[in-house]
């Protein structure tokens, strides 16, 4: 079975590209949901993070103010650290225990009664990872597809998206990967510039080739 990490910084169209797979009926495991199922209220993690960072993290309903969390983490480089080893190390686990799930229903599935675009797509599992390199996440994918968009097309769309204003956003552009090492350490990149019908041709094309 084939993983293929999926990649590219903030506004760069993972959505669109993961949407598109998910149609295609293949596999997508997403970081970020995955990041947002384990500090759901009342969670173990959530129940930590709390501890570790204040109960000012926390709305008045029990859940996260991720806002206010951005805010603490932003500002204090050793904060984020410890938060990005917390989240990130039970992210990883979780998604391999995925994998493994995935690959033992396909195993076990009856392949007979599979059409042929099943077969071929329920071998592959993309994996959605923002942070794919930074968490090493890229060493259990067999190959890595990264989405490329210079830096002010990314601006815009994120503006218009989040209403963040552009201060804001390069302050989140700057806590990840650059844009170029993302790309030196690519297998495969796709070019989000244009507009979608563009991008799913780049992805057929790759898909073609699996």
């Amino acid at each position: 079975m084939k993983i293929i990490g999926l990649t590219g910084g903030i506004g760069s169209g993972k959505s669109t590209v993961t949407d598109y797979l998910t149609s295609k009926g293949f596999h997508v495991l997403d970081a970020d949901k995955v990041a947002r199922e384990i500090v759901m209220p009342g969670s173990e993690m959530l129940i930590r993070l709390s501890s570790i960072f204040g109960t000012d993290i926390l709305h008045e309903d029990g859940s996260l103010n991720r806002k206010k969390l951005g805010e603490i983490i932003f500002l204090d480089h050793e904060k984020k650290k410890i938060l990005d080893e917390l989240m990130h190390t039970r992210i990883l686990e979780i998604i391999h225990d995925r994998i493994f799930k995935i690959r033992e229903e396909y195993n076990h599935s009856a392949k007979s009664a599979l059409e042929p675009d099943q077969i071929k797509n329920g071998k592959v599992i993309f994996i959605d990872a923002p942070l794919l390199f930074e968490t090493g996440l890229d060493k259990s994918v067999g190959e890595t597809w990264v989405i490329d968009v210079d830096d002010e097309t990314r601006i815009q769309r994120i503006m218009k998206r989040d209403g963040l204003n552009r201060e804001e956003i390069m302050m989140r552009i700057n806590t990840q990967m650059t844009r170029e090492e993302k790309n030196q350490r690519a297998d495969v990149l796709l070019d989000n510039t244009g507009d979608e019908q563009a991008l799913y041709k780049q992805i057929d094309r790759m898909l073609e080739a699996i």
